[in-house]
C-alpha cells in the first residue's frame, strides 16, 4: 500500500509539473476581456441561415470567401490551395487555378486579375491566363506568415492584412490551428499593409491587431473597415493613414472602434447592396476563453490539455450587415451550426452567398 501510495505521489507531482513547467510556443499576453452581451437586441437570435440552399463544390471544401468575376461567375478561395470558377447557380464549376498555397480573402483589380491573400504565399496576383506573380511575401526583411483578407482600391492600392506575426499556417496545420495559436497568446501582431502596384512599395497602415482579419472600402473609399477577431470588434481607418500603432492611443481622426464587443469572432468583410457592409462571425464567443483573458498563466496550462480540453468555440452561424456610420441592418443565424464558420457573406441582386471555413458546400439564400 505504501509503496502505491508513493507511486501516486510521483505520478500526481510529474503530472503537476508538467501542467505548470512544460514549454509552450508562446508568451501569453493578458488583457481584459469585455463581457460578452449575447445574443440580443439587433443580434436577437433567429434561425434564417438555417434555411441554407447549397451548390455542391465537387469535392471542394471551405469556401472561405467568394466574389464575382468581371466574367459575372463566382470565385470561390477553397482548402487546398484551389479556387474554383462557377456559374451563379454552382454550374459549369472547375478549378480555376491552384495556387499552391491557401488562398483566404480575393479581389479583383481594374486589369481583370485576380489579387488573393494567400495564407501560405503572401499577397499574389493571378492573370486572367492563370499565371501567378507572387506580389508581397516579405515586408521589413521578415516574411508575411498569415496573409488573410485583401481589397483592391479603385485607384489600384491594395489593402491587406496580415493576421499574424507569430503563427504561420504553413507550420502549425492550418488556418484554423495557426488562428487559435494567435487568439490564444493574445500578443496583438496583426497589422495592415497597403500595395501600390504603381511602384511596388508596401507600407503599414496599421499595427497592433489581435487578429487583423477582414478589410472593406467605404463607398468614397476614404475610410477602411477593418475586423479585429481577437478583439471582437470592427474598427474604421482613414485609408490614407500610416504607421498607426494600436499598442498606444491613436488619434480619433485617424481610426476609431465602429462597432464593439461583438457576441463572435468576426472574419469578413464584404460590400453590399445599398450601401450595406456585411461581415461573417466565424464563431461565437466561449465563456471560458474569454475568463481566461486576464489569466495568461492558465492559458499556457490549456495548453498542455489535450485539445480535447481547449475553450474551442461551438458552431454556430451567424452573419450581420451594418451601415458605414455603425447601424446593425440584418443578423441572420443558424444556432444549430449545421452549416459551420460562416466567414463572409457576398451578395448580388438575386442571391446571398453565405461562405465558410469548413462546410462541404456553398450556401446560399434567395433575396
Amino acid at each position: 500500500m505504501k509503496r502505491t501510495m508513493v507511486g501516486v505521489g510521483f505520478g500526481v507531482a510529474a503530472l503537476l509539473a508538467y501542467l505548470l513547467f512544460w514549454p509552450v510556443p508562446f508568451e501569453p499576453v493578458a488583457w481584459d476581456a469585455p463581457t460578452a452581451p449575447g445574443y440580443v437586441g439587433a443580434h436577437a437570435v433567429n434561425t434564417t441561415l438555417a434555411h441554407l440552399q447549397m451548390i455542391d463544390l465537387h469535392g471542394g471544401t471551405g469556401p472561405e470567401h467568394i466574389v464575382v468575376g468581371p466574367d459575372g461567375k463566382l470565385y470561390a478561395a477553397v482548402d487546398g490551395g484551389n479556387i474554383l470558377r462557377m456559374a451563379p447557380d454552382g454550374g459549369a464549376l472547375e478549378v480555376f487555378v491552384n495556387t499552391g498555397g491557401r488562398a483566404l480573402g480575393i479581389d479583383f483589380d481594374a486589369a481583370g486579375n485576380l489579387i488573393a491573400a494567400d495564407a501560405r504565399l503572401g499577397l499574389i496576383s493571378i492573370a486572367p491566363d492563370r499565371k501567378i506573380t507572387v506580389l508581397v511575401d516579405q515586408f521589413d526583411k521578415l516574411p508575411l506568415l498569415y496573409t488573410d483578407a485583401v481589397i483592391v482600391a479603385r485607384d489600384g492600392k491594395m489593402y491587406f492584412s496580415d493576421a499574424s506575426m507569430h503563427f504561420a499556417p504553413k507550420d502549425w496545420g492550418g488556418t484554423f490551428e495557426a488562428s487559435v495559436m494567435d487568439l490564444m497568446e493574445g500578443a496583438a501582431t496583426g497589422r495592415i499593409l497597403v500595395y501600390d502596384p504603381v511602384d511596388r512599395s508596401t507600407s503599414v497602415l496599421a499595427r497592433g491587431l489581435s487578429f487583423a482579419n477582414g478589410v472593406a472600402l467605404s463607398a468614397d473609399q476614404r475610410t477602411l473597415y477593418v475586423n479585429e477577431t481577437g478583439k471582437f470588434r470592427v474598427w474604421k481607418m482613414a485609408s490614407d493613414a500610416r504607421g498607426l500603432d494600436f499598442s498606444k492611443p491613436v488619434a480619433p481622426a485617424q481610426a476609431s472602434v465602429l462597432i464593439d464587443n461583438l457576441p463572435g469572432y468576426p472574419d469578413n468583410l464584404m460590400r453590399g447592396k445599398g450601401g450595406k457592409i456585411w461581415l461573417g462571425l466565424a464563431a461565437p464567443r466561449n465563456a471560458d476563453a474569454d475568463k481566461l483573458s486576464n489569466k495568461p498563466w492558465l492559458r499556457k496550462v490549456v495548453l498542455r490539455l489535450p485539445r480535447a480540453l481547449w475553450p474551442i468555440p461551438k458552431p454556430y452561424g451567424h452573419v450581420m450587415a451594418f451601415t458605414e456610420d455603425g447601424k446593425i441592418v440584418a443578423d441572420l443565424q443558424d444556432p444549430s451550426g449545421s452549416y459551420p464558420a460562416t466567414t463572409a457573406v457576398t451578395e448580388t441582386e438575386q442571391r446571398l452567398y453565405i461562405q465558410s471555413l469548413h462546410a462541404k458546400g456553398l450556401g446560399w439564400l434567395a433575396k
